[in-house]
C-alpha cells in the first residue's frame, strides 16, 4: 500500500481544511513546492494535490503551482483533483506532467463526463467520491447528492476509471481515526483500486489499512496528521511497504 501525502492548495498556499469548510483552514506553508520536496525526502513516491479554489470555482486556479511541482519532481506519481470539469483541463494537467486526474463533483453530476474522459485519456482518470454514511457529497461537500457511494463506484468501474479515491467526510481533517470498515466494504464491492482518505491520525491507522488484505488497498492519503506531527511520514511509508 502506498502512503500518499496530500498538499491542498488555497490562494497559492499549502493548507488543510476541517470537514471541507473553506473558511475553517490552517495554513501550513506558503511554499507548496518546498513542501512537496519535504515529503519526497521522507520517501514519498506518490503525491495527492487538491486545488481547493478550483473545486469551488469549477476550473483550475492553482494550476501554475501544480505545474511547478510536477516539473520539480519528475519521478513522483502525482494525482490532482479540484475543478476538473473539462477534457481541456485534463489534457493540460497531463501535459504538465501530472499522472492522474481525479474527477469529483462533475463525476456525480455528469457521470457521462467520466466515460468521455476515460476514452480520451485511458489510464489516467480516477474518481473521487466523498461520502458520509454512504451518501455522496458534491461541491466541496456543500451538497449531499442522495446517491450511494458503492453503487456509483460500480458504475464508474464499468466506465474504465483507474481507481476510486474514497473520503469519509465526517472524519476528514478531524484527526479521529480512519473509517476502516466503510473503506473495506467499498474495496470488496469493486475490483478497481481503492485509495483511502479522511481521518488518518497516527501509525495505528496505517497498520489497520495495511491489514486489509482481501482485497488490499492501493493507497492511503494523509494530510493534517503529517503536518501536525501525529504521524511520521517516513515511518508510515516503511510500515506500508513491509
Amino acid at each position: 500500500m502506498f502512503v500518499i501525502p496530500a498538499i491542498d492548495l488555497k490562494g497559492g498556499k499549502c493548507v488543510r481544511l476541517r470537514q471541507g469548510v473553506m473558511e475553517n483552514d490552517t495554513v501550513f506553508s506558503d511554499d507548496p513546492v518546498a513542501v512537496a520536496g519535504r515529503w519526497v525526502d521522507e520517501g514519498a513516491t506518490h503525491l495527492h494535490l487538491v486545488d481547493l479554489n478550483g473545486a469551488f470555482a469549477g476550473e483550475p486556479v492553482n494550476g501554475h503551482i501544480i505545474t511547478e511541482i510536477a516539473k520539480a519532481y519528475k519521478g513522483l506519481t502525482i494525482q490532482i483533483g479540484g475543478g476538473i470539469r473539462s477534457l481541456g483541463t485534463i489534457e493540460a494537467y497531463l501535459d504538465a506532467g501530472v499522472n492522474f486526474v481525479i474527477i469529483g463533483t462533475q463525476a456525480v453530476k455528469k457521470p457521462e463526463f467520466v466515460g468521455e474522459a476515460c476514452k480520451a485519456f485511458s489510464g489516467h482518470v480516477m474518481v473521487g467520491l466523498d461520502a458520509k454514511d454512504g451518501n455522496v457529497a458534491t461541491d466541496g461537500w456543500a451538497e449531499m447528492s442522495g446517491q450511494n457511494v458503492t453503487e456509483l463506484s460500480k458504475k464508474f468501474e464499468q466506465q474504465g476509471v483507474e481507481a476510486i479515491v474514497y473520503t469519509d467526510i465526517s472524519r476528514d481533517g478531524m484527526m479521529q481515526g480512519v473509517n476502516v470498515e466503510a473503506t473495506t466494504r467499498l474495496a470488496k464491492a469493486v475490483s478497481i483500486p481503492i485509495i483511502a482518505s479522511g481521518g488518518i491520525t497516527e501509525i495505528t491507522d496505517i497498520e489497520k489499512l495495511v491489514a486489509v488484505t482481501q482485497p488490499p488497498l492501493y493507497g492511503a492519503i494523509t494530510g493534517r496528521a503529517i503536518y501536525e506531527g501525529t504521524l511520521d511520514l517516513a515511518e508510515a511509508i516503511r510500515v506500508s511497504q513491509e
